[in-house]
């Protein structure tokens, strides 16, 4: 999940970085260095922002199969 979020939110920092260069007639040099540096900060923040995801997502599956053997425990114990 980490890498998928890295790999969106950098595409999205680039592509906007990009189509604000050509808007506003921005150098070509100037325009990739910043797509480029949008890119791997864009892609860090997502590789954060996913692994927290996935370990918010494990921890609840977690917890709710846990819960779910517990009652089945219970129910084989009556």
């Amino acid at each position: 999940m980490a890498r998928d979020f890295a790999g969106y939110l950098g595409s999205l920092g680039m592509i906007v970085a990009l189509m604000r260069g050509a808007m506003h007639g921005g150098g070509i040099d100037g325009t990739i260095l910043q797509a480029v540096a949008s890119l791997a900060s864009f892609a860090v923040v997502g590789a954060v922002i996913g692994a927290i995801a996935e370990t918010v997502v494990d921890e609840s599956v977690r917890t709710q199969l846990e819960k779910q053997l517990a009652e089945v425990e219970s129910a084989e114990a009556n």
